[in-house]
């Protein structure tokens, strides 16, 4: 080995970069990859050492080595994965297709190790006489669950099946992942006439003449499917042949025949997971996944599901008669199409509201509402953010944040990517490259959030829509979900919660976005630097439930569908078509022809990706009725940043990550559990 790719290797395994980051300059995508043949086995060392200890199980001996084993693969394996979702290349993607299924193969091995599982089975058997605290005992219950869930108690053979399950559902999702990628890369519909670019604004011209420029078409302009160009687009555009082009290509993601066909791989999916789902004792894979929430049954995400439904249909029902109505009135004679709805939603918005998004996206600069975001966590949680610049990442737009307590200490590290570029994936979300918690030396979280926000041509501002602000928000509650966790267990940490929980603090932390004297103080004009005017405050709030029933429609049949697939069992999930499949649950339910759901199968990749989401894209409306009622704390109060409700909402919610079942976490903080009453409220249906 030479000194150089020693080197190489001892950045990876150390982070020597300011703040304790990575320093990404001293490796290459080569050098993860030998990393982890180093990693690998060195965990499954680290696994046999507590397997095979000729000491009797003990909780530190056996759950707390478990806690601590495997820091050099923990450390090799968030570079590598947060790189393959946000700076990818054709190295990285290549190793991801290697590693995913070898990673399951690998956790296959330490989970199903029956030595292992004997030692973490006779402790919790004995629990009650080991004298842990609830946080130990919660930690130990999980472990054991864990295990269990890994296929622990099953036969050999059925082990092996599992495992074998397992590492083909890891190659699949990575493909899936892939293959939208790839159709988002390779898609630009490029318009070369000015006349292509009727009623739009001038903040989205020129956001498509740099995703043009970008494209080696400099002076004309793209359409993107990144939403922050594709949604503006469909809103905006007066050319409903070009409206009708973008949507179609925007809804094909993973649908085209070729090398990047995700339908077949759908199938496969569907079938494995059931599969999985029997050989672990359960009648469907949705009802193994749901065991594990707070949902606990299909049963009971029907009954949210389908109550919702029903309001949302008959609104989006009535909404569409006002589009109708809006269409003929200008002398045509079309139906009300997909492509036509967000369209014409914004000139009957106009109409009834005296009010349209693009009023008030110059108000919206993403500098200002980052700052908002972060206010918003001092003044609730008594922590501040502080840029450092001139350190680097492994992408020059990273933008990097020391996060600071009440007393001026270190309590985390905020890494920010918020542009869309070819080599990430689309959407949102979060990520950790380093968990907190307390064992040993113990460990600061590294945090971070990746946005596709379009980015504006140099020296110019980059103008947020009022979605891709809440969505700002959002991950900024995901964030803080991560970045004040308090526990002693990595286990446990920030938002290793259960999926149906782990929405609420980001979706809760969105309510902050519209108080006021947030948009007093942060919507200011990005040329004369006015506050956003009252009035427009005033519009914008009223507005707020307008077209709830197309949002909630298009989020709920998504929902639905996601249900129907994993609640089939082994036999029914054997050979389906899932474009007949979706077909088939979309008319049962009278789906409204003029909308289409958020996330059309073939692109579903909170389903289909992994399996993080999968029966449980439910989940954000779960949440969402918990972050309806907890805003409600607030309100109650009369104070949107009322300290001791902040305090409790800290403690029992964005701090104690899984240290706690979470319906305990909720009662603790708001002292009853909620009904959907508040969420239907919030959306406009209630009633």
């Amino acid at each position: 080995m030479t000194a150089e790719t020693n080197t190489a290797h001892e950045a990876i395994e150390h982070w020597t970069a300011p703040l304790g980051l990575p320093d990404y300059a001293r490796f290459e995508g080569k050098d993860l990859e030998t990393m982890f043949e180093k990693a690998l086995p060195l965990h499954l060392d680290e696994i046999d050492k507590i397997a095979n200890n000729p000491d009797q199980p003990t909780f530190k001996n056996t759950i707390i080595a478990l806690e601590l084993a495997g820091k050099m693969l923990d450390r090799v394996s968030s570079i590598f994965w947060n790189l393959t979702g946000s700076h990818t290349n054709d190295f990285l993607q290549s190793l991801e297709r290697k590693m995913a299924p070898e990673m399951a193969r690998h956790f296959s091995k330490v989970m199903l190790n029956s030595k292992l599982f004997e030692r973490v089975d006779t402790l919790y058997k004995a629990r009650k006489t080991l004298n842990l605290d609830a946080e130990s005992t919660r930690v130990l219950e999980k472990a054991r669950k864990s295990f269990i869930r890994y296929g622990a108690n099953i036969s050999p053979d059925d082990q092996e099946k599992l495992a074998k399950i397992n590492e083909h559902l890891a190659g699949l999702g990575t493909s899936f992942a892939q293959n939208m990628l790839a159709d988002e890369q390779d898609y630009a519909l490029i318009l070369n006439e000015p006349t292509e670019l009727a009623g739009l604004p001038d903040f989205l011209i020129a956001a498509m003449a740099s995703a043009a420029e970008e494209r080696g078409q400099k002076g004309k302009h793209a359409v993107t499917l990144s939403r922050s160009i594709i949604e503006p687009f469909l809103i905006f555009s007066d050319r409903r042949d070009l409206r009708e082009t973008a949507f179609k290509a925007w809804g094909a993601r993973g649908a085209q025949n070729g090398d990047h066909d995700n339908r077949p791989l759908i199938s496969e999916i569907v079938k494995l997971r059931a599969e999985k789902a029997k050989l672990l004792g359960y009648d469907s894979f949705a009802a193994f996944k749901l065991d594990d929430t707070m949902a606990k049954t299909p049963e009971n995400v029907a009954t949210l599901l389908n109550s919702v439904w029903e309001k949302a249909s008959k609104r989006a029902s009535e909404e569409e008669a006002d589009l109708a109505d809006l269409i003929a009135s200008e002398g045509k004679n079309h139906e009300v199409a997909p492509w036509d709805w967000r369209y014409y939603t914004e000139k009957v918005r106009a109409e009834k509201f005296n009010f349209d998004q693009g009023e008030v996206k110059p108000y919206l600069q993403l500098d200002n509402i980052i700052k908002a975001a972060f206010e918003t966590a001092t003044r609730l949680f008594d922590v501040r953010l502080k840029e450092q610049t001139g350190l680097t990442s492994y992408h020059p737009d990273v933008r990097i944040f020391e996060v600071l307590d009440a007393d001026n200490n270190r309590i985390a590290v905020f890494l920010a990517d918020y542009f869309a570029r070819s080599s990430k994936r689309s959407g949102a979300w979060m990520s950790a490259l380093q968990s907190q918690h307390k064992l040993g030396a113990g460990q600061m979280p590294i945090i971070m959030n990746n946005m596709n926000f379009a980015k504006p041509p140099e020296g110019e501002p980059c103008l947020l829509s009022m979605d891709d602000a809440r969505t700002l928000f959002h991950e900024f509650g995901h964030a803080l979900h991560g970045m004040l966790s308090d526990v002693t267990y990595p286990s446990i940490s920030g938002t290793s919660v259960s999926r149906d929980f782990v929405e609420l603090p980001s979706q809760l932390y969105e309510h902050w976005l519209t108080v006021p004297e947030t948009l007093e103080k942060y919507a200011t004009h990005y040329q004369t630097g006015e506050p956003i005017p009252a009035r427009l405050i005033k519009k914008l709030l009223s507005a707020q439930t307008f077209n709830s029933g197309f949002a909630t429609v298009e989020f709920t049949a998504s929902a639905l569908v996601d249900m129907a697939y994993h609640n089939l069992n082994s036999v029914d999930a054997a050979n389906i078509d899932p474009v007949e499949f979706q077909k088939d649950v979309l008319d049962k339910i009278n789906m409204p022809k003029a909308i289409v759901m958020r996330h059309a199968s073939p692109h579903f990749a909170h389903v289909f990706s992994g399996d993080g989401y999968s029966a449980g894209y439910y989940s954000y409306m779960w949440s969402e009725v918990l972050d309806a009622d907890a805003f409600r704390a607030f309100e109650e109060k009369g104070d949107p940043f009322d300290k001791e409700t902040a305090a409790k909402l800290k403690t029992h919610i964005y701090s104690s990550g899984g240290s706690h079942d979470p319906e305990d976490a909720y009662i603790a903080f708001r002292g009853k559990l909620p009904s959907p009453e508040a969420m239907l409220e919030k959306k406009g249906l209630a009633g």
